[in-house]
């Protein structure tokens, strides 16, 4: 039997008026920082398996600062059902807000079929960190089929549109040279800030595997490829350290 299932997040200068736990999308308020509040995704059972539709909500308000993560990696699994399953997440920054989206990795399991989206809605003067990485099956195995699209929205105009694919599933020449060479780990990361407007940032290689790209908008990208999971993410959070204390 599929899990159908939405968490929800709202948060204001005041709280959290809305936690709201789903299924195996459990929210657990945790320990924060600074001025950010720090919301922390559990899970509550294995999912998301082949037939699921899962979801995660988020809203922000005005002059809120909201810090999200997991407490572990997300498996994509085979499930009983052989269709395919859905995550979609939907995030919402509102004016002089800000949100870090810094969940674990997505690892997707052999034999596992999942369409993932994340759809980001951004006021002009909001601030966004997201960070994706997906893992292309677990140690020793091949990936399962897996489908990701990353859409934001600033001031209700395109900022970013990317969508991939990989595995059995995905088009030819996934693991080509041109796009992973061989590699199982696979990370994006996107910094949107005003402050790019005034100063924008330079494009870059980081190494043999990771590029920095400044997008039309106040924003940057980081895409990267890496042999494992820890690798990925030292290029990354290296990345993230550098602009954040720049």
């Amino acid at each position: 039997m599929s899990v159908r299932a939405t968490a929800r997040i709202v948060a204001t200068r005041d709280g959290l008026p809305v936690l709201e736990s789903d299924g195996p999308l459990a929210l657990r308020r945790t320990r924060a920082t600074g001025a950010f509040t720090r919301v922390t995704v559990v899970g509550a059972m294995s999912a998301p398996l082949g037939g699921d539709r899962l979801a995660v909500e988020v809203r922000v308000e005005d002059g809120t600062r909201l810090a999200v993560d997991s407490a572990a990696a997300t498996i994509a699994l085979p499930g009983r059902i052989p269709e395919q399953a859905h995550y979609d997440v939907r995030l919402k920054v509102g004016d002089h807000a800000e949100l870090c989206w810094l969940p674990e990795p997505l690892i997707s399991a052999r034999g596992s079929d999942l369409r993932m989206r994340t759809r980001v809605e951004l006021a002009a003067t909001a601030r966004l960190v997201l960070r994706e990485e997906q893992i292309l099956g677990r140690y020793g195995e091949q990936p399962g089929t897996l489908s990701t699209r990353l859409t934001v929205h600033r001031s209700g105009r395109p900022l970013l549109d990317q969508e991939l694919g990989y595995g059995p599933g995905a088009p030819g020449g996934w693991d080509g040279g041109a796009v992973l060479g061989g590699h199982r780990a696979v990370g994006q990361l996107l910094i949107v800030d005003p402050a790019f407007e005034e100063k924008p940032a330079e494009p870059r290689l980081l190494g043999p595997n990771a590029a920095l790209t400044p997008l039309a908008g106040p924003a940057v990208l980081v895409n990267a490829v890496a042999p494992d999971a820890r690798q990925l993410r030292r290029v990354l959070d290296e990345v993230l350290h550098a602009e954040l204390t720049e």
